[in-house]
């Protein structure tokens, strides 16, 4: 007997993505009308293009969205807060930011809270935090998640996509760990509806794709999508 699917409003939770290094003017437009078309959150588009997606979508539904040390997180902390105050100057309101891996891994949980609480106070934006489950232990994503938590942070993401893509047992860890104290935005590798519904079942509040348009049942239309990555 077929399970039967939970009523979904699937759109409401879709960061629409667009972040291939080849992404056009031309595509970038196109996808912020399909955002606005079909209700999407957001727009999710690289930094270069946030000014265009602002002005296109000024008065619309859908937020900006932009990410900030993408895809490594392996830049300096005065350079990631620049871009994201220059992100935010040209018209974001949310801000997907790699967090240090790096740092994270070697034990220096100060320093990794430092860099992305700044962020958060000094832009006053909604701030996403991408922690790359799949490069994590649990012990690890626990840890992301409780720096995250006290330095401001609305959201944690699951990943960029560069290193596999959302799971719906590490979204069941997540939320089992915030508690409802954070939103989830699960993204990676999500190509069907069927997934989608999974993950939001799982605890996901967001979700990161390039296929929007193909999730909600219609033809993609969107042309050079990304590495599946938001």
């Amino acid at each position: 007997m077929a399970v039967a699917q939970p009523d979904i409003d699937l759109a409401s939770f879709i960061d629409h993505a667009l972040l291939v290094p080849t992404a056009t003017p031309e595509q970038v437009a196109l996808c912020c009308e399909q955002a606005d078309r079909f209700h999407f959150a957001s727009v999710c588009i690289s930094p270069v293009y946030v000014r265009q997606a602002a002005n296109l979508l000024q008065g619309k539904q859908p937020k900006v969205c932009t990410v900030i040390g993408f895809p490594t997180g392996a830049t300096t902390p005065e350079a990631k807060l620049y871009e994201a105050a220059e992100a935010v100057e040209n018209g974001a309101t949310e801000l997907d930011v790699v967090i240090n891996l790096g740092g994270l891994k070697a034990g220096n949980s100060n320093q990794v809270h430092r860099e992305i609480a700044e962020i958060c106070e000094q832009t006053g934006q909604l701030v996403k935090a991408i922690i790359e489950t799949n490069l994590l232990t649990d012990a690890e994503k626990q840890l992301a998640a409780e720096i995250c938590m006290d330095a401001g942070v609305a959201y944690l993401k699951t990943c960029t996509g560069f290193y596999g893509g959302a799971k719906v047992a590490d979204v069941k860890l997540l939320k089992e760990i915030v508690r409802g104290r954070m939103g989830i935005k699960a993204s990676g590798g999500i190509r069907s509806a069927e997934q989608a519904i999974d993950l939001i079942v799982a605890g996901a509040t967001r979700l990161g794709t390039s296929r929007g348009p193909e999730l909600v049942g219609l033809s993609p239309i969107c042309a050079g999508g990304e590495r599946e990555e938001s």
